[in-house]
């Protein structure tokens, strides 16, 4: 048996970290500010304990593009290294000068906002450098130094001539790089991923007006003067207490988050959490579309203000992924370039309470202003009912809030909605019947016959109120939906008067007869039903199991239920005590009799925006006819 050290070649590393450290490129730009930042929060720190004797003052972080000299400057006024920090840090591959400090110092530095981990990060430079140079002087009273690197295993350390505290990196970018000298391009990264870093980046100058003397006359000219170009915010709402925020600072800061996007957010909801993890952000219900998938990935992910990505998944619910806002949190589990996800018990503790504080604040919402919450209930349903598809801690909370509008614009929790039926829509079993409606406009001849006769009918028209409803009814087990053309209303709902057929049992028999040899049995069931006289005497209608199956397997249930394509199946109820009914049976002439009945079949038909095409061409041309 034998056993020792696995020897790490340095000359394989930095063709490794070159070509795989990390998944894009440009993520460099951020590893080195980030770098620059922690040497500033570093000294900030220990300014604060007493232990760095000097001036803090009002630091900042400078970028700076040397064009002609094809070098990339990155400078800061933090804590700086000596000669022998510089071996120690940079000179041994992985190890990290961040998490040194933070176990040095974590009973005080704990919130200081430090944020390395890997001590890979300044090694990304070599991606887009073909050598790099650190220029750094310490705060402590020791001589600069001046480390330079090709690449190459080989490395230079020798003093420097500079006197200010804090540490420049020089990247001489290489040919294959040459777009990192652009301006626009170090101006989209910095605002991508440094926005809301804590410490002020400089990226160039701006022009300023100077105030207007007080003895300027008439034709005084503005001058301007030029200041530093600060590009980030480094006190973004979400790191500020809510009650240090009015309802403009949250509305401003989600146009500073989108500034493409002109309408205000419905609401907002600020997270803020220190046990048993540490977890900040706010998160903004805008206007929502019916489209899930178009709505992802708009929430951004930030570790200590630095942006790592959109992709929450895992983090943030699934369902809670159309909202948009930033999530900021230490805790979270980040891979050596941060830029994905590792699996972790955290994350889902994270999830659940992000959860749980969502439905709270909606919670709150409802009962503080049910009118208000009433008004947006069209533009945030669709995210509220997909969580209480997936979510089961969300669909525990979700009756004190969820709610089920009527077409007549009213609005019901679960709870009202079972007390407003139980008297007087029940089923023949004692169900109670929840009638609803998916599109008010095309099943509108429905929803009056239902409110004729005094029954509730729901409007009910995202595209996954099927999956929905199946829930319901699983979970409330005295409780059914129908939507109003599933059947005729009066076999929905159990009625004390029973309508009696005006025709007799043969001619019923006859009629029916007549129908089928008409009507298309691929596709059409008929039934032959006693209504009022007055009542359509024909209407097409879809079974409900068979129609909400099919809806199911449409919106991406097909494979959760294990359901194919379904057929189009209708059941065509003919009013047997309608006038027509008896027209029809008493018309001698076939081809009358068929006319009559491909004519009212079509009618049906146009009622449910069933015809359609070649067969709606034809209606149109026999209605024409029959005209003349």
């Amino acid at each position: 048996m034998a056993s020792g050290k696995i020897n790490v070649s340095v000359e394989n590393i930095f063709p490794l970290i070159k070509k795989f450290l990390y998944s894009d490129h440009e993520i460099f730009l951020r590893e080195l500010v980030s770098n620059a930042t922690d040497a500033t929060l570093k000294l900030k720190h220990l300014t604060s304990i007493g232990e760095a004797k000097v001036e803090y003052g009002n630091p900042i972080i400078e970028v700076k593009i040397d064009k002609e000299g094809k070098k990339l400057h990155i400078i800061d006024q933090g804590l700086g290294m000596t000669a022998d920090e510089v071996e120690k840090y940079i000179n041994q591959v992985a190890f990290s000068g961040a998490e040194e400090f933070l176990e040095k110092y974590k009973d005080s530095a704990k919130d200081s906002g430090v944020i390395g981990h890997f001590g890979l990060g300044f090694y990304s430079a070599f991606m887009v450098a073909e050598k790099v140079e650190i220029i750094t002087k310490s705060y402590k009273d020791e001589p600069a130094a001046h480390w330079t690197c090709d690449g190459s295993p080989e490395f230079s350390l020798v003093p420097h001539d500079k006197t200010e505290r804090g540490s420049e990196i020089i990247l001489h970018i290489a040919e294959d790089s040459l777009e990192f000298l652009e301006e626009f391009k170090i101006r989209e990264l910095l605002t991508k991923y440094n926005k809301f870093m804590p410490v002020p980046i400089k990226f160039g100058t701006k022009q300023e007006a100077l105030p207007k003397p007080e003895d300027a006359g008439d034709n005084y000219k503005t001058e301007y003067q030029e200041v530093d170009n600060i590009i980030n915010n480094p006190n973004p709402a979400w790191t500020k207490q809510p009650v240090d925020l009015s309802d403009e600072d949250y509305k401003k800061f989600y146009h500073e988050l989108y500034p493409m996007q002109f309408e205000e957010p419905l609401f907002n909801i600020h997270l803020n959490v220190d046990y048993p993890f540490n977890l900040t952000g706010i998160l903004y219900f805008p206007k929502m579309s019916s489209d899930l998938q178009l709505q992802k990935d708009k929430i951004q992910l930030y570790q200590n203000q630095v942006y790592v990505t959109d992709n929450v998944e895992g983090i943030v619910p699934e369902f809670l992924g159309m909202l948009k806002g930033v999530i900021d949190s230490p805790d979270i589990p980040l891979n050596v370039s941060r830029s994905y996800l590792q699996a972790d018990g955290n994350v889902k503790k994270i999830s659940n309470y992000i959860t749980r504080k969502v439905a709270d604040k909606l919670k709150s919402l409802f009962n503080e202003n049910r009118e208000d919450f009433e008004k947006k209930w069209n533009d945030i349903k669709i995210v509220l009912e997909y969580g209480m598809l997936s979510e089961p801690k969300f669909y525990e909370k979700a009756g004190d809030f969820v709610l089920y509008p009527t077409t007549d614009d009213k609005y019901f929790t679960l709870s009202e909605l079972k007390e407003n039926l139980k008297d007087n829509q029940t089923d023949k079993n004692g169900k109670l019947v929840v009638l609803y409606a998916s599109n008010k406009d095309a099943q509108h001849s429905y929803i009056d016959i239902a409110k004729e006769k005094g029954y509730q009918v729901l409007l009910l028209d995202s595209p996954i109120v099927s999956h929905l409803i199946q829930k319901l009814e699983a979970d409330n087990e005295n409780l059914t939906f129908a939507r109003v053309d599933a059947d005729h209303i009066d076999k929905l709902i159990q009625k004390d008067d029973v309508q009696i057929s005006k025709l007799s049992e043969d001619e019923q028999t006859n009629l029916k007869s007549v129908l089928e040899a008409i009507v298309p049995k691929a596709n059409y069931t008929v039934q032959l039903e006693p209504m009022d006289s007055n009542a359509a005497p024909f209407m097409i209608t879809q079974p409900e199991f068979m129609r909400r199956m099919k809806e199911m397997s449409a919106s991406g249930g097909g494979g959760m239920f294990g359901m194919g394509n379904f057929p189009d199946m209708y059941n065509l109820v003919v009013n047997s005590n309608s006038n027509l009914a008896t027209t029809i049976l008493q018309t001698e002439d076939k081809s009358a009799q068929e006319l009559l009945v491909k004519q009212a079949l079509d009618l049906a038909k146009i009622s449910q925006g069933l015809l359609k095409g070649e067969e709606l061409t034809a209606f149109v041309k026999r209605s024409f006819e029959t005209l003349k």
